[in-house]
């Protein structure tokens, strides 16, 4: 459906664990104070020098979930700092969203989390998902051609007394699932006779499945020692799928997203229906733009991770 005549409305969306590589966000700390200023606050807020991890690596050790995570928070956050001070100018978003972890890093940018308690939460929520599940037990794969009641009944099926559902509910035709390797194996055995496409992906533990309810007990322990403050606009979350503005709701849903799927599809269709029409990709990547490609043409997307993204911000919005 076209939305015609619509006046400009822009969100705010933030990617998840996966857009880490190193060196990201190198350009923009040197060329940004702000930017700098965010990955010293982080390493500070650690006790760690997170910043040379992101800048030098080594990979396998950015790569690690509890590394992963609150990196990924810190070069977000860096290059929105980056786009205030560049771009005093620009329009607040209507609303703003992120992909799973993406989700701390739009509550950053509303006001309602510090920098800090960020990323010291994110760590403790990365290594409880990596602590969660013994390696080799749970498993995620990426789900192609199969309709979402179709994939959650065949979930049901394959389950036999083990766990297993749809993790990520990313864009049309593609759904994540993850639970035990054997009933993740049997639900992709099936969605291939089906003449769907199932392919394993390369995590390190079943990500917003039920498994993850140690997770989720660490991260609600951790959200209960800091306050959250008023949001300056409204986050989609991505348990729910709606607009949040309840400052009061905020570590509910966050705790419920550790083993919750994200509904990623449905937040950029309810971001769209509340007139959104364009969007600002902030942090490492392009995946979420592409998604949002494939969700919906009425919104515009623009993707920012270094200078020459930052300084087409103002062509993208004229």
């Amino acid at each position: 459906m076209r939305y015609p005549g619509r006046r400009m409305q822009i969100a705010w969306i933030f990617p998840g664990q996966g857009a880490q590589h190193i060196g990201m966000g190198k350009e923009l700390r040197v060329a940004s104070r702000a930017a700098a200023s965010v990955f010293a606050a982080a390493d500070a807020a650690l006790g760690e020098d997170l910043s040379r991890l992101i800048l030098e690596g080594p990979e396998d050790r950015l790569t690690l979930t509890a590394n992963a995570q609150p990196a990924i928070v810190t070069v977000s956050l860096a290059i929105l700092a980056a786009i205030r001070e560049r771009s005093p100018g620009l329009p607040p978003p209507s609303f703003a969203a992120g992909h799973s972890l993406g989700e701390y890093s739009a509550l950053v940018a509303s006001g309602a989390l510090s920098l800090e308690d960020a990323v010291r939460i994110v760590r403790a929520r990365g290594r409880a998902m990596q602590e969660a599940v013994p390696p080799d037990v749970g498993a995620m794969a990426a789900v192609m051609g199969v309709d979402a009641g179709r994939l959650d009944a065949l979930c049901r099926d394959c389950a036999e007394g083990e766990v297993v559902g749809p993790a990520n509910f990313n864009a049309p035709g593609q759904i994540v699932i993850a639970g035990h390797a054997g009933a993740v194996l049997r639900v992709s055995k099936r969605v291939d006779a089906e003449k769907g496409r199932a392919v394993a992906l390369k995590v390190s533990a079943p990500f917003h499945s039920a498994l993850m309810q140690p997770a989720a007990r660490v991260v609600e322990a951790s959200l209960a020692e800091i306050d959250v403050r008023p949001l300056a606009f409204p986050v989609v979350a991505n348990f729910d799928a709606k607009p949040n503005r309840d400052p009061t709701r905020v570590k509910d849903l966050l705790v419920r997203q550790v083993d919750g799927a994200v509904r990623w599809e449905e937040s950029v269709r309810a971001m769209r229906d509340e007139g959104v029409t364009h969007a600002i990709e902030i942090g490492p990547g392009k995946v979420l733009a592409g998604l949002v490609r494939r969700i919906t043409k009425d919104i515009r997307v623009h993707s920012v991770s270094d200078v020459a993204s930052v300084d087409a911000l103002a062509a993208f919005l004229g």
